[in-house]
């Protein structure tokens, strides 16, 4: 009996805007910045937050998920809560950010600042 290998899904999906704004950010990174991380700290009302910072050094347990533009690295200890998410990055006429597309979030707060799971 044969055994099958399948590729292992990503643990996140990027859109073609996100990808993009890796890229600029990349572009405009500091001195030592080997890509940008995806972390849920705890924060605000509901619990978890997004945070998107620069990275230095990566971590044992990170998951590296390379694009076009440079290389996301999402925290390990996050990476349960962001399984089949989607991030995408917005802007209108107010505002710019990534969104997030979670299939985890199970409730939000009223600004919009944190998540539940």
């Amino acid at each position: 009996m044969a055994t099958t290998v399948r590729a292992r899904p990503a643990a996140l999906n990027l859109t073609p805007t996100a990808e993009a704004r890796i890229a600029d950010l990349m572009a405009k990174a500091p001195e030592g910045a080997i890509g940008v991380k995806l972390s849920t700290p705890r924060r605000g009302c509901s619990g978890l937050a997004y945070s998107v910072d620069y990275v230095t050094e990566a971590q044992g347990f990170d998951e590296k998920i390379e694009t076009p533009g440079g290389t996301l690295y999402v925290d390990g200890a996050s990476i349960l809560y962001l399984i089949g998410s989607t991030m995408n990055w917005v802007e209108d006429d107010f505002t710019a950010g990534f969104v997030f597309d979670n299939p985890n979030a199970k409730g939000a707060c009223g600004c919009g600042e944190s998540f539940t799971v």
